[in-house]
């Protein structure tokens, strides 16, 4: 069995400006230890999958730094986009260009910016979802055993009757909820949280896109045609160009009939905030997270990275306080999905150099 994997390193990170910027985006930060986000999704398939099996898909803009922070990757593996489509056209492009390789090819994608400490555990997650994939049409993917009603994620909702080891059948899927609906999840107790990560043979999720995103797939056979060929970025540009920006969630997993689930008992966090990074990180005596030279006084709950100089925070509770050269976020932590407004901000006062 030929397994291969498909890290989806496009995003840019929008909430986690001021730190995250096209070019170096959240993925490629070190927000946890002296290794980036993406350095500890590659790090965490060793032992499960070989280097040369690794395939990240990017955007252009970011694909040299990509390259620069996973040297082990074969530089061919590393794909880049011509625009930014959503995931449905980003597994696409990657799923064919695998499949020209390796047609029985299994393949686990798994987004680049997630964090998960309990990497045995992750892996025979992984396994268990790999042996179930091979051979048959299922879309597998993981469900996180939930610990609280989180809003900030997607659910799923499954069968509870066993299949096989710990896999269930999906029954549906929920995009974030109110904070009510998400108690009710919880209590019902066949809901998971959406990891966003996947696993399938490349004949199957081909079989799926064909079925209901016609036109990727459409698209796709072409791509898969010039695939080697003098043409294959003119022919890229263009189908690329005419691909509707939909998420796999949304075009495929949502609608078809093949979606099953292995339940992960591991720690997951899609970082999605500063405030995620809050909540995840170690506190001092008063409940700060802190980086760089810091005073505080009669502060807590705060999360202040300031490496670039010295800062003060005095009687202040619950802010995200993050410095960089050019740049000052200040921001309340209840707050803190809200980052991204400052881009569109940014964009609309032609202010480029600062995203």
């Amino acid at each position: 069995m030929d397994v291969f994997a498909v890290i989806l390193a496009g995003g840019m990170g929008v909430r986690f400006w001021p730190r995250s910027r096209e070019k170096q985006p959240k993925q490629l930060l070190k927000i946890f230890g002296e290794k980036s986000l993406l350095q500890q999704t590659v790090e965490r398939l060793d032992g499960l999958i070989e280097k040369d099996h690794i395939f990240v898909i990017t955007t252009r803009i970011q694909k040299a730094a990509i390259r620069e922070q996973i040297p082990d990757i074969p530089k061919e593996n590393i794909i880049d986009e011509p625009f930014g489509k959503n995931t449905a056209a980003s597994i696409g492009l990657a799923s064919v260009i695998i499949q020209k390789k390796c047609p029985e090819a299994i393949t686990v994608v798994l987004p680049a910016d997630h964090l998960i400490r309990d990497i045995k555990e992750f892996q025979r997650t992984i396994k268990t979802a790999i042996n179930f994939a091979e051979g048959n049409s299922a879309l597998m993917t993981i469900g996180i055993t939930p610990d609280k009603p989180e809003t900030d994620y997607g659910y799923i909702q499954f069968d509870e009757n066993f299949i096989d080891s710990n896999i269930h059948k999906v029954i549906s899927f929920a995009e974030k909820p109110p904070l009510a609906t998400a108690e009710r999840f919880i209590q019902a107790g066949d809901f998971l949280w959406n990891s966003g990560i996947f696993i399938w043979s490349v004949e199957a999720i081909s079989r799926e896109i064909k079925k209901l995103m016609p036109e990727l797939h459409s698209g796709l056979v072409e791509i898969s045609a010039s695939l080697g060929k003098p043409d294959y970025q003119s022919v890229l540009v263009k189908e690329f160009g005419q691909f509707r920006s939909t998420s796999i969630d949304y075009g495929v997993m949502e609608n078809s009939d093949e979606v099953y689930l292995v339940k992960g008992d591991f720690d997951w966090s899609d970082v999605g905030s500063w405030d995620s990074v809050f909540d995840l990180s170690e506190k001092d005596s008063e409940k700060n997270v802190r980086k760089g030279k810091v005073y505080t006084e009669k502060t807590s709950n705060c999360l202040i990275h300031t490496p670039n100089k010295f800062s003060a925070l005095i009687g202040v509770d619950n802010l995200i306080v993050i410095e960089t050269p050019d740049s000052l976020l200040i921001c309340d932590r209840d707050n803190a999905g809200d980052v991204k407004h400052v881009i569109d901000y940014l964009k609309m006062n032609e202010m480029k150099d600062l995203i």
